[in-house]
């Protein structure tokens, strides 16, 4: 059987999912990010500004700039 993955982006739409898979009978499974809002934001802002590095694991030390 596939697996769906759907991203509401307002409670009612949150809230319409869960009540056609309960009308349904279907199994859900919730799940909650452990990072909280402001820290994921924060993250997306930076990588939309391009204020980030790319650490090669290989190589931590040189990657950035450090060896």
């Amino acid at each position: 059987m596939e697996t769906l993955i759907m991203h509401p982006e307002t409670k009612e739409q949150l809230a319409a999912l869960k009540a056609v898979a309960k009308a349904l009978k279907v199994k859900t499974q919730t799940k909650v990010s452990p990072y909280s809002p402001e820290f994921v934001k924060m993250i997306k802002d930076a990588e939309k500004r391009g204020n980030f590095k790319t650490v090669d694991p290989n190589d931590v030390w040189g990657s950035l700039g450090l060896k």
